[in-house]
């Protein structure tokens, strides 16, 4: 039930979002999903961009069923505006689930297939993530 239900609100909150290649930006959730090793990172990378990215909130997920481990990923996973790049990551660090699904978001990410091309702006976008996820992968 909680990973039909993860669907359902990935698709409803992505439903007419694209990313910054014009693709649908629910793939880019689903890739993430597919990467997960058990059904909480599947979960997690279901919802890992829902509270960032709508109105919806951890409160509201908690009302639909999830458990506390899944909530408390989707948290860490939650970069607000004021918060920098940096310190999002070490928020990260504290959730072995949300490390594990940083992870797979972070290999779509720099996974260049899927771009049309690289330009000079990409890099330092790209760069940021690497450092990121050599940051992270040394936890897993």
């Amino acid at each position: 039930m909680n990973f039909e239900r993860a669907l359902q609100i990935a698709t409803e909150v992505h439903k007419d979002q694209k990313d910054r290649y014009g693709a649908p930006y629910i793939l880019h959730v689903m890739r993430v999903m597919l990467r997960g090793k058990n059904e909480d990172e599947k979960i997690v990378g279901l919802l890992h961009d829902v509270v960032e990215d709508s109105p919806m909130t951890i409160e509201d997920l908690r009302k639909e069923g999830f458990s506390e481990s899944i909530l408390e990923a989707v948290n860490c996973l939650t970069r607000p505006e004021s918060e920098s790049y940096d310190d999002f990551i070490q928020r990260i660090k504290t959730s072995r689930l949300a490390i594990n699904v940083k992870l797979n978001d972070l290999e779509d990410n720099l996974d260049m297939r899927r771009l049309p091309s690289v330009t000079e702006k990409d890099i330092p976008r790209i760069n940021k993530y690497l450092k990121a996820y050599h940051e992270l992968v040394v936890l897993k």
